[in-house]
């Protein structure tokens, strides 16, 4: 089978390895189509250690669906020819292995495969190509969830990727009332508005005279605010905490989803006095997978409209490459 193995700083390579031995508990699936995530991006451009524990010598890729191809003796709960989604965290029972079970390669070994636990069914409303997003549909469904969303409420999102599309498309879902997406990126935040969604480019316009002029105002500890429920950090700014604190409004939220492991300083006297919240959101549970199935079998977004690009395996060094602008792509993926 072919296998994209990461060998360091801009440097992948598609070999020709073994085809997986099935065993007795074992399932063997076939990679449909990958998604190219932004930490593998990060480890193809700033090299080992940035991104998901990738090994210099190892695969990677964990964005993906695929087809059942092969079943153990023992194992009762697949068919060969089901459409699958790997669940990252245990497609290898290891969920060290979460990042790199193997999405850029041809074939997938999943040890001890259980239903609902290492594979999901992919419903048949849900496109092959659409459904090699369902894990990062996850991870933004996660954080907003955590963002505890409340029917007729207000939320931004900052980052406009598709973790930050996938937060506000379940922020809707969840019953939210207005949300905006923030970015820097024209390309971008135009995707996001065939969506439906408001938008602001914060690297032209006025963050807060534009949200303010789309929520409407409410109290803050030092004067009139934007009307902000929840905020959602999926871009990684250090300066987006530092406006939630001076803009947000008296009992606001803030999710922080992105990377950002600098060390920060908060006024927690001033939290205290304003009932704010700061939430973190790391990976997805099994709640998530189901409810973003939902999301994407309802038909209500046209989410297939954020994939801007497609690539053969054999090109994934020119993809990566590609996802990394977020001028002219929004998600990039491997078609095999």
């Amino acid at each position: 089978m072919k296998v994209t193995i990461y060998l360091g700083q801009e440097n992948v390579e598609v070999r020709e390895l073994p085809d997986p031995v099935c065993g007795d508990n074992d399932v063997i699936i076939q990679n449909i189509y990958s998604s190219i995530c932004g930490t593998d991006v990060a480890v193809y451009v700033k090299g080992p250690n940035t991104g998901h524990r990738i090994k210099v010598g190892g695969e990677f890729g964990h964005e993906t669906v695929s087809r059942v191809v092969e079943v153990g003796k023992n194992v009762t709960g697949f068919k060969v020819g089901e459409r699958v989604y790997p669940y990252p965290r245990n497609a290898k029972n290891d969920t060290k292995r979460a990042g790199t079970i193997g999405g850029f390669s041809e074939y997938i070994l999943v040890p001890e495969a259980r239903r609902d636990h290492s594979l999901y069914a992919v419903p048949e409303e849900i496109s092959d190509r659409l459904a090699c997003l369902i894990e990062p549909f996850t991870v933004g469904c996660r954080a907003a969830r955590r963002g505890q969303p409340q029917k007729g409420e207000s939320a931004v999102v900052f980052g406009c990727g598709t973790i930050g599309i996938a937060a506000a498309v379940a922020l809707k879902y969840f019953g939210m009332d207005k949300v905006m997406l923030c970015d820097v990126s024209d390309f971008r935040l135009g995707i996001a508005e065939e969506l439906g969604f408001a938008v602001c480019n914060t690297g032209k316009e006025d963050f807060v005279e534009r949200a303010a002029e789309y929520f409407g105002t409410a109290p803050s500890l030092t004067g009139m605010v934007p009307n902000i429920d929840c905020w959602i950090d999926a871009a990684g700014a250090e300066n987006i905490l530092d406006s939630f604190m001076q803009h947000g409004k008296i009992i606001s939220r803030f999710v922080a989803v992105a990377v950002n492991n600098k060390p920060r300083q908060l006024d927690l006297l001033h939290m205290t006095y304003a009932q704010k919240s700061i939430i973190g959101s790391g990976g997805y549970f099994p709640e998530d997978v189901r409810d973003v199935m939902a999301i994407m079998a309802s038909g209500k977004w046209n989410l297939e409209s954020i994939i801007t690009q497609e690539f053969p395996l054999e090109q994934i060094s020119e993809a990566i490459q590609t996802a990394a602008d977020p001028d002219r792509a929004f998600n990039v993926t491997i078609k095999f």
